[in-house]
């Protein structure tokens, strides 16, 4: 791992964004609460946060942080036809939350295709990517800023 002890305790957040394109049927049934296994966007949704946790005991050697918060909001997008996921994770220490964020959004997208995956093999996750990082040394990141030490 890498060594932060030097590092100071600032607030951190990182936003990842994911879509789940699917057939308009799908989304139709994802939409009205009528997917076998249930509430397709509420799980997601606990499933993502409950990722995010899980983070440094799937990604080798990630730091165990303590998360001030992590949301889950998830959007019907009729022109995909599908789903936006987007994971926002927030914590104050001495490393980022990025890999946090892409874990729950990642996650979230994963259970929205196993829980509708009986009526639509062909779902299609992707791209999962950051749209947002803030804190530390590096500061402030969007996509199209530079991205050295971020």
């Amino acid at each position: 791992m890498v060594d932060v002890g030097d590092k100071q305790i600032t607030s951190r957040e990182a936003v990842a964004l994911g879509r789940v394109k699917m057939q308009n049927k799908t989304l139709a049934m994802v939409v009205s609460g009528n997917a076998k296994k249930g509430d397709v966007i509420a799980t997601a949704r606990i499933a993502g946060i409950m990722a995010a946790k899980k983070t440094p005991e799937l990604i080798p050697l990630c730091h165990p942080i303590a998360l001030t918060s992590v949301t889950i909001d998830i959007e019907v997008a009729d022109e995909l036809p599908g789903l936006i996921v987007r994971a926002r994770a927030k914590t104050d220490g001495k490393t980022g939350v990025e890999m946090e964020a892409l874990t729950a959004c990642s996650v979230a997208c994963l259970t929205i295709y196993d829980m509708a995956k009986a009526v639509d093999r062909g779902m299609e996750i992707g791209p999962v990517k950051l749209i947002e990082k803030s804190g530390g040394k590096s500061g402030h990141w969007k996509p199209g800023d530079k991205a050295e030490n971020t």
